[in-house]
């Protein structure tokens, strides 16, 4: 099933939408609204447009921002948590390892491995 011209610019922009606002809880029907389409309609359109739900879209953007900072080491473990919109450190560390097949702090661990100091 293909969407029209229209119809994709609107999950386009509620997929801008829900990446400029990755960092806090954006409801369903909040991100539906963008695209003027009713919540059930818009997950339906959304994945099959997309290639992965609203839900799955959001937690690669927010596992993304927080393998580069886990990575860059300088926020502690919880505050990565907190950047990238988890409230709870025990979904985020649980959704991570989930993901990555390592906890946030293992992951920091081997960053540090594969990036050499600079000695200046």
């Amino acid at each position: 099933m293909l969407v029209d011209d229209a119809t994709f610019r609107r999950l386009c922009r509620a997929r801008d939408y829900l990446a400029a606002g990755y960092h806090s809880a954006i409801p369903l029907h909040r991100a539906a609204r963008e695209a003027c389409l009713s919540p059930c309609h818009f997950q339906r359109l959304f994945a099959h447009t997309f290639g992965e739900t609203p839900h799955r879209f959001l937690t690669r953007l927010r596992m993304d921002q927080a393998k580069e900072l886990l990575a860059a080491g300088h926020l502690p473990v919880t505050e990565v948590c907190l950047a990238v919109g988890y409230s709870s450190m025990g979904t985020f560390s649980s959704r991570f390892a989930s993901l990555t097949g390592q906890s946030p702090t293992q992951f920091r661990r081997e960053a540090r491995r594969w990036v050499a100091p600079v000695h200046g």
